[in-house]
């Protein structure tokens, strides 16, 4: 049981993960600069002489080397190709890193973008309120907080009920 517990766990992370950030919309549009730069890499040193990259795949490997900022990329002999790898470095290192980012702080932060999480806010924030209503205000906030009782008694039994089903 704990087995599907966990596998459950793991994808529903991925599923957040994609929906709910930016990390493969990112990642899409990494890979799509990375084949376009390379191949701009590719064409600026096609045939100039010294160059060590003299095939597309070279270009490719050149592409992660270079914004991975591993140091192992060879270095472009033409004007144009090292203008296209320094713009290719700055951008890709920013996305790359930029989708490491985004992706977590928008995976921690999502629960206080919950609707949940702002009802609870706005209860708490209304209920530091409550010495500035008048009498009529009062009352309509009881029958209102009654109602609300209600309707949370009610869903915390459909959501007990529901749970019990899923156990047999």
């Amino acid at each position: 049981m704990k087995m599907i517990e966990r596998r459950a766990r793991v994808k529903r992370f991925f599923t957040d993960v994609s929906i709910y950030t930016p990390f493969t919309k990112m990642i899409v549009l990494l890979v799509v600069l990375w084949l376009a730069f390379a191949a701009g890499i590719y064409q600026a040193e096609l045939g100039a002489e010294g160059s060590a990259i003299d095939s597309y795949g070279e270009a490719l490997y050149w592409g992660v080397a270079a914004f991975s900022t591993a140091g192992m990329a060879d270095i472009p002999t033409t004007g144009l190709a090292k203008l296209i790898g320094g713009i290719w470095i700055v951008v890709g290192s920013a996305l790359f890193f930029g989708a490491i980012v985004a992706t977590i702080t928008g995976y921690f932060m999502r629960p206080m973008q919950r609707p949940h999480k702002r009802i609870i806010d706005t209860i708490e924030y209304n209920l530091e309120q409550l010495h500035d209503l008048n009498p009529d205000e009062l009352d309509l906030l009881k029958e209102t907080v009654t109602a609300l009782i209600a309707n949370v008694e009610s869903l915390k039994k459909k959501q007990s009920g529901e749970e019990e089903q899923g156990e047999s």
